[in-house]
């Protein structure tokens, strides 16, 4: 049972190995599109949007081909939410 268990491991580990380098890949495929950093808005006017959108804003950043604003909702709960770049579309919000 040993002999099995550790001729396995090495193939188990790679398996994983590739699966943490895939899967956030693929996640952020799915979520943010591929827009040149040239079509993005500001970071001034994303963050307009935001407050618009009734959003406290604390943070914006650029992640993983979105714009992603750190901050709080209008029931005050933190939230992060994904913008798509170039069209300011809401792509996901995490509570």
């Amino acid at each position: 049972m040993a002999r099995r268990f550790r001729a396995a491991l090495p193939v188990a580990l790679a398996m994983l190995g590739v699966a943490a380098i895939v899967t956030p890949a693929l996640a952020a495929d799915e979520t943010c599109p591929d827009h040149p950093q040239s079509e993005w808005m500001s970071k001034d006017a994303i963050t307009a949007k935001a407050k618009e959108q009734g959003y406290d804003v604390r943070g914006v950043r650029a992640d993983d081909g979105c714009y992603q604003i750190k901050g709080y909702d209008k029931d005050g709960k933190r939230v992060q939410v994904y913008y798509d770049p170039a069209t300011g579309e809401v792509l996901k919000v995490q509570h």
